[in-house]
């Protein structure tokens, strides 16, 4: 079968190249999101997908001719042009993974067989944009990839297939985000392979069992002290790398990568130190902080930061 991959996160990449090496099958193209402006300098940036698909060839090209894997790159995937372009590449399936835009139906309708989403959460619970954060920070022990019929409707597709993984307790959103990615590919092939069957269920999602996962803007990684220890903690974690949790500091932004939940009482927010550990209240308990970046400085742990800072005591 001819395969569309549509994706932009480090997420799909393991799937691309699966896709890629696939014999079986015939990776037509990929469809990702433009190269956007990143780092302090704002650079134009093309996605992780954009860089992996420019570097591999397509079916039955040669080294002298260095066919390259078509890349596309809409500003907006329901304008005719980029629907028409997509449609020029005739795939049989069209396979979404953390791409950042709702497809239209037109789309949808594209492919001869099926356009299938890998969804980076055990559907109904968490759809949207940010499931990976949402189950570490919610508590939940386990996770998985769904292999869902698209839809117009955001994760709201049947179910083809699933995969569970569990939620290590000192799971972070970038381990949790790699595990994901690496069980991926097998969950597709193993999806594709019953579509070729002719055995896929398709399995209504139960939606009165969903909820959301929405999309993360930097802002909520601000720490509320006057949730319990445990919710900030697993936040900590869950936030890790983005959108990154953080305190302020006389007015400074102090990124925090790690805290462990200690027995002390205290009014939300205050800091106090104990010997090398640097501990703020909660509601409930408190948290002795790990590795922390205090704005314009380096990434360091809690001991260090405070030989720095000998006169903390109450900030």
């Amino acid at each position: 079968m001819r395969i569309l991959l549509i994706g932009t996160g480090e997420i799909g990449l393991p799937t691309l190249r699966m896709l890629h090496d696939w014999r079986d099958h015939e990776l037509v193209g990929v469809v990702t999101q433009p190269d956007k402006p990143a780092g302090r300098d704002q650079k134009l940036t093309p996605s992780p997908i954009k860089k992996a698909g420019q570097q591999l060839s397509i079916a039955g090209a040669t080294p002298e001719s260095k066919l390259g894997l078509p890349v596309l790159q809409p500003e907006k995937i329901k304008n005719r042009q980029s629907i028409d372009a997509i449609r020029a590449l005739t795939p049989d399936v069209i396979v979404v993974i953390a791409y950042g835009q709702i497809l239209p139906r037109e789309v949808l309708e594209i492919p001869k067989v099926v356009c299938l989403n890998l969804h980076a959460s055990l559907l109904p619970r968490w759809r949207g944009a940010a499931p990976i954060q949402a189950a570490i920070a919610a508590g939940d022990r386990e996770t998985g990839i769904t292999v869902m019929y698209m839809d117009e409707g955001l994760d709201t597709g049947d179910i083809l297939l699933q995969r569970k993984v569990e939620i290590a307790p000192a799971e972070t959103g970038a381990s949790l985000h790699d595990k994901l990615a690496q069980i991926a590919p097998a969950v597709l092939a193993e999806a594709i392979l019953l579509l070729e069957k002719g055995k896929a269920p398709r399995l209504p999602q139960e939606n009165e069992l969903a909820t959301y996962a929405p999309k993360l803007e930097r802002e909520h990684g601000r720490i509320d002290w006057t949730e319990s220890a445990d919710v900030i903690e697993r936040k900590i974690r869950a936030f890790d790398p983005w959108p990154g949790a953080f305190m302020k500091i006389d007015h400074r932004k102090l990124k925090i990568f790690g805290a462990t939940i200690v027995d002390r009482r205290g009014k939300p927010g205050d800091i106090s130190r104990d010997e090398n550990e640097l501990i703020v209240a909660a509601r409930e308990g408190a948290l002795s902080l790990g590795e922390i970046q205090l704005e314009g400085k380096r990434r360091m742990s809690a001991a260090e930061f405070l030989r720095g800072h000998s006169r903390i005591a109450q900030l």
